[in-house]
């Protein structure tokens, strides 16, 4: 298919397909590509109040919470995230409800309508996600939402969605390695990245537990004068935590005390609800926000593939680096109790998955693995995996490529314990995906 050529004559599908064709992982454009094609949109951005969010672990879950909340308040709300699991659209969501095929591709025909004029004025094709940020934009302009909550797609300092010149507020969650081929190899050079977001003047609020994180993020808001607002573990109390929510209090110094229940069994999401509650209380002057508010849109928030139950006794996680796994087997210890454990499997190759599974093997008591593939061209032989499985545990060890079949087998090697799907979030989508064609069947 030649591109810029068939656009306005594609349906949906053919329009998933073209972005999905379009390079993921290359270098990026600069954000002036970016900035031109928006400016030949009319700039957007410019009439939405922008909430942007960066950081390594738990950004869409703060996403989430944040637009949860705004829509509890009345406001009129976009919520721009990634990756999707199963369709493109899960990226665009307004008012909680995600954007429809025929909206979607009316967006991307104006995206593309607009790419196609300014590559004859020597500007380069957007990339993957830059196509993915645009059609946010215009979809989000048209609906008129007033608030729009950005999740970044990597980095930040250079991302596409940092071409947002005036945030309200910006938020930075937890920072560890990952994509280091991309952001550095150590957590300083990262965090440098991620802070890049934080605008002259605006405040921004961080999780600022890692030392060497928080300290980047605090001098980059110094030069820029904005004030940073660091939320550490000890603000932080939990009362009760069962199967199904999490009861906790935040005593921060910020503003009053406030106790909040969540709907998740994750203790890390405890963690991104704070650093969201944090981002509404600053940012709310008015008083729109109400203590009542908040813990109705923290309460009912939902997130798609973290510690998500998907049938009795079955859950996915989306932790695909180290430190989302530590989190995983924190949870998933309490979880397990006494009960036969089988664990689902997969990893991407541009992934540290020798030390996910080291440490999934000192921290869970597992009967059993099964080892599957996902991600295309990322993705990893399963008997690589398997032999640090192997290596490092002593659960008997299932090779099954075809994660169609894998999942199956998993689900009969579960019996009546319980199975665990982690890895990847291409691991999390296939499974969604896997279970919504049965649920049709």
């Amino acid at each position: 298919m030649e591109r810029g050529m068939t656009y306005k004559s594609m349906t949906y599908e053919e329009a998933a397909a073209y972005i999905e064709e379009t390079p993921k992982f290359t270098k990026k454009n600069t954000l002036e590509n970016t900035k031109a094609i928006l400016r030949r949109l009319g700039d957007p951005q410019e009439r939405m109040k922008i909430l942007h969010v960066a950081g390594t672990n738990g950004k869409g879950s703060v996403c989430s919470f944040l637009a949860s909340m705004l829509h509890a308040a009345g406001k009129h709300t976009g919520l721009f995230i990634s990756p999707h699991l199963v369709d493109v659209n899960e990226r665009f969501v307004i008012d909680e409800v995600q954007v429809d095929n025929d909206r979607f591709l009316e967006a991307f025909r104006t995206v593309m309508d607009c790419v196609e004029q300014i590559r004859k004025e020597g500007y380069a094709h957007p990339t993957y996600f830059e196509i993915l940020f645009l059609i946010g934009m215009v979809l989000f302009e048209k609906a008129e939402v007033e608030y729009l909550v950005l999740e970044t797609g990597l980095g930040g300092r250079l991302d596409a969605t940092n071409s947002t010149a005036h945030p309200l507020i910006t938020v930075i969650t937890s920072i560890s390695l990952d994509h280091t081929e991309y952001l550095g190899d150590t957590v300083e050079a990262i965090a440098g990245e991620k802070a890049g977001i934080i605008k002259e003047g605006i405040p921004v609020i961080y999780d600022a537990d890692n030392r060497e994180a928080a300290a980047v993020i605090q001098r980059r808001a110094e030069e820029l004068h904005s004030p940073a607002f660091g939320i550490y573990r000890e603000m932080l109390k939990i009362s009760s935590m069962t199967n199904k929510n999490i009861d906790f209090s935040i005593n921060s110094g910020y503003y009053d005390y406030i106790e909040l229940s969540i709907s998740s069994v994750a203790e890390y999401q405890v963690k991104n609800a704070a650093l969201a509650v944090t981002a509404l209380k600053i940012l709310d002057s008015e008083g729109s926000f109400t203590d009542e508010v908040i813990k109705q849109g923290i309460a009912r928030m939902r997130w798609q593939g973290r510690m998500e139950t998907v049938l009795p006794g079955v859950i996915i996680d989306g932790a695909h680096n180290e430190a989302g796994v530590e989190e995983f087997v924190k949870t998933a210890k309490r979880l397990e109790a006494d009960e036969p454990v089988t664990l689902l499997f997969a990893a991407v190759g541009d992934k540290d998955y020798r030390r996910m599974i080291e440490r999934i093997c000192c921290g869970l008591r597992i009967d059993r693995v099964i080892v599957t593939e996902v991600g295309g061209y990322r993705a990893v032989d399963a008997k690589e995996p398997a032999a640090f499985f192997e290596q490092y545990g002593s659960a008997r060890v299932i090779v099954c490529p075809d994660v169609e079949e894998a999942f199956s087998r998993a689900l009969a090697e579960k019996g009546d314990g319980i199975l665990f799907c982690a890895g990847s979030l291409y691991l999390v989508g296939s499974i969604k995906s896997i279970l919504r064609r049965t649920a049709h069947d």
